[in-house]
């Protein structure tokens, strides 16, 4: 069986399953592709409300492929470039989908399976999974937007030590730190995320949007910026149909229902 990225839907979730037997999930550029193309599908499906990110197998991602690392030594610099090049337009694409992104993580995320995991706008994670960016154990640099991710998450000497070490780090500890949303039992990450993703989903789908892009903008926008972002949002959210009915529903005492 090849690596592959299975997408399969429950209800208004998109389920996207990293796939690739007696590898604990490893990358593969194959993935990357499908990736893109799924999630730039799922953006312009109203039925599609939240996405879940989760691995075969009670594990989420081991990282990249060492072997195949090895075979590009031999070839162009072009080609390993351009791999990354892809996985970073698959981290894009999750980070700009208007859709909430959640992932499951159980087993281990490494590498970059912790670079997607840490991409997604929420995390759950089983109680024994282990995170860790081995690169300087093999004497390479992180990719996926890890180093970015981190440094902003965490303080910054936090940050180098996970980076600088290439030690595991258990989800308890990243839950005590706000990088793990919610520590559940091993072997519940999923349900609990696609529980979570039906929740939102019955949320007002163009103020998760705007919400999503508001929470992106504030890494970077003064405070001035982020007032005037924040104001525009609300306006036009004010006017938006979902307004109405969120409002309406608030006044009548029932829960709103959103088209």
């Amino acid at each position: 069986m090849s690596a592959e990225l299975q997408a399969s839907r429950q209800d208004a979730t998109l389920i996207l399953t990293l796939s690739n037997p007696g590898a604990k999930n490893a990358l593969h550029p194959d993935m990357y592709a499908a990736a893109i193309e799924t999630l730039s599908t799922a953006e312009r499906d109203d039925s599609v409300r939240a996405v879940v990110l989760t691995g075969a197998d009670q594990c989420f991602c081991s990282g990249g492929n060492l072997n195949r690392l090895l075979e590009n030594r031999s070839r162009d610099k072009s080609v390993q470039a351009e791999s990354i090049d892809n996985l970073h337009g698959w981290v894009e694409a999750i980070r700009d989908c208007p859709k909430p992104v959640i992932a499951a993580v159980e087993g281990v995320a490494a590498g970059a399976g912790f670079s997607l995991a840490l991409a997604c706008d929420l995390i759950v994670a089983g109680a024994s999974t282990k995170f860790v960016m081995a690169y300087v154990n093999v004497g390479l640099t992180p990719d996926g937007g890890g180093s970015w991710f981190l440094t902003r998450a965490l303080p910054r000497q936090l940050a180098a030590e996970i980076l600088l070490e290439g030690k595991s780090i258990l989800a308890p500890r990243l839950h005590e730190l706000g990088l793990v949303n919610k520590l559940v039992a091993d072997g519940t990450a999923l349900d609990t995320a696609l529980a979570w993703a039906e929740d939102l989903s019955v949320r007002s789908p163009n103020a998760v949007e705007r919400i999503k892009s508001l929470t992106h903008e504030a890494l970077d926008n003064t405070l001035a910026q982020h007032f005037e972002s924040e104001k525009r949002n609300f306006v036009e959210s004010l006017h938006h149909r979902d307004a109405q009915e969120g409002i309406s529903a608030f006044l009548e005492k029932r829960k709103p229902h959103y088209k």
